[in-house]
């Protein structure tokens, strides 16, 4: 296993107990994170901790996946934000202290496939 695999652990587990103090410790002081979706970045731990604290919805999540590297770590995961669901696939950078610095999360919406394909599918 490696080192930023079990940050990247650490990570995820004292986001969900809301454990800000130990969330901080994951990440490196010049942590970035990056939504394309919405095409907003926050540069810096104190700024990324604080917008995961005054996230204005109760959620919740769970890994369902872990693929890692030495320096890099991507993750699957399940949220719950009230009644809804959704998944969302990060990918973290770490530096040589074993820290993160860089996340970058993707929020796949769902949609309805295109037609035509019915008989190459199948629906789940």
């Amino acid at each position: 296993m490696t080192e930023l695999r079990k940050t990247v652990e650490t990570f995820w587990a004292s986001a969900e107990a809301r454990d800000w103090e130990t969330f901080a410790g994951t990440l490196a002081a010049d942590v970035v994170y990056t939504l394309p979706q919405t095409r907003e970045r926050i540069s810096g731990r104190e700024r990324y901790v604080r917008f995961n604290r005054e996230y204005p919805a109760d959620w919740h999540l769970r890994i369902e996946r872990i693929v890692a590297e030495p320096e890099q770590v991507v993750t699957w995961a399940h949220f719950t934000v009230g009644l809804e669901e959704m998944y969302a696939i990060s990918f973290f950078t770490g530096d040589r202290d074993g820290r993160i610095s860089a996340v970058t999360d993707f929020w796949p919406e769902p949609y309805e496939p295109p037609g035509g394909r019915d008989h190459l599918t199948e629906r789940y």
